[in-house]
């Protein structure tokens, strides 16, 4: 699992809460399950932020990618990156959301 790696990677600065189910992180970002799953998402000075800006965040905290970070965050490479990810995280999403509760599942 990704997320497993960049937390062998980060110092103890960073703190990593499973989505997974978990009423605690719903609470703390005001978004559905679903959504938690759909996207990364970071807490930053208080903003919630997901997607492709939310890998840039972790990279920047990590020495090893920061230099990610840096790359991607240049204007023209951000769009792609965004783009690209929204791409690979909706299939990651339906691959997995079978890991969402019944109740919490959006429906149809």
């Amino acid at each position: 699992m990704e997320i497993d790696h960049y937390k062998k990677h980060a110092d103890d600065n960073m703190e990593w809460v499973d989505i997974t189910n978990n009423q605690d992180a719903i609470n703390l970002t005001s978004k559905s399950s679903a959504e938690l799953l759909r996207r990364l998402h970071v807490i930053e000075n208080g903003k919630v932020i997901g997607g492709a800006k939310a890998f840039i965040i972790i990279w920047s905290k990590i020495p090893k990618y920061n230099f990610l970070a840096k790359i991607f965050s240049f204007k023209p490479l951000f769009i792609l990156f965004h783009y690209l990810y929204e791409f690979v995280a909706y299939f990651l999403f339906l691959k997995n959301k079978h890991q969402l509760n019944e109740e919490t599942k959006p429906s149809n």
